[in-house]
């Protein structure tokens, strides 16, 4: 398969943000289904929507198409890495680029030659990445027809001292950049993985004090949410994670059912995983969830 497109994307404040496309051959071949569905992947803190390629080839296989992007500050997108100027820019980034993915897909040729019809989308986020779509969703920004969290980080973890950092520099000094203390070796059990990740030129360990309290905050606003939740959304988690605390995710599916959103929320824990459920060992289990999740609902 193809490497990702980048297409060139523009965001309103003239900042260039990298967005993907991966070629979907069936589009251009004579009698081919449409895509079933648009899936935008939005990846986590301090990676690049490039690492996701093996999940859209999954997913292309599966008949929908897919689209990516590098949030602000990260992999070839541009700002600074690991900061953000307002707390709500990369909600404002996704909303962009929901609007982009609205309008690509409405130039989707069918097999009969005419433009498709406007196809459903799907966000589809992991860590950082599933905070921003399940905050974006949570306040109605853009509709969507469906969501997949992937170990979002709804429960950063923090320590007694973490938050009281948090409660002083972000108005001190709010642009102040460390260390974000993403340990490799517990992002999947995987060493091959671990290596890669490591390699990486496009993986950074910064961030700002902003972005770490648009984490702290948006996570338990977005619990709080999830009882009123209305939007088709699977969530799964990774039961031995230690890169954000999954008791955020468990908050988040309890809220959910008890406020009878039980067929709205779809959630699948995996016992034993690290934080990058895609990229384990034995991820079989995790794509079978979301095959069946996407199956049965597009």
């Amino acid at each position: 398969m193809d490497h990702p497109l980048l297409a060139p994307f523009t965001a309103r404040d003239g900042e260039n943000l990298a967005l993907y496309e991966w070629p979907m051959d069936a589009w251009e071949a004579d009698n081919a289904l449409p895509p079933r569905a648009v899936v935008l992947l939005v990846h986590g803190l301090g990676e690049h929507a490039s690492r996701y390629e093996h999940v859209a080839r999954r997913l292309l296989d599966w008949g929908f198409a897919v689209r990516a992007y590098d949030q602000r500050g990260h992999g070839e997108s541009g700002g600074e890495r690991g900061g953000l100027s307002s707390e709500s820019l990369l909600l404002e980034d996704l909303a962009e680029v929901v609007d982009d993915t609205r309008q690509r897909s409405l130039r989707l040729p069918r097999a009969d030659g005419e433009l498709a019809d406007a196809l459903p989308l799907i966000l589809l986020g992991h860590s950082l990445g599933g905070l921003v779509a399940g905050r974006f969703v949570s306040l109605g920004l853009r509709p969507v027809e469906g969501l997949v969290m992937s170990s979002p980080a709804l429960d950063p973890g923090l320590n007694a001292i973490q938050k009281l950092l948090l409660a002083t520099l972000p108005a001190i000094a709010p642009n102040l950049r460390v260390n974000n203390g993403v340990k490799p070796e517990f992002i999947s059990h995987d060493p091959q993985v671990v290596r890669k990740y490591q390699a990486d030129p496009l993986v950074h360990a910064k961030i700002s004090a902003r972005l770490a309290k648009f984490i702290a905050t948006a996570g338990p606003a977005t619990v709080a949410a999830a009882a009123t939740w209305r939007t088709p959304t699977l969530l799964m988690y990774a039961g031995a994670d230690k890169l954000v605390n999954p008791a955020g995710s468990r908050a988040f599916a309890e809220a959910a059912a008890s406020h009878g959103g039980a067929q709205v929320v779809t959630t699948r824990c995996f016992d034993g995983l690290y934080h990058e459920i895609f990229n384990e060992l034995d991820a079989a289990p995790v794509f079978a969830s979301l095959k069946a999740w996407l199956d049965a609902r597009f």
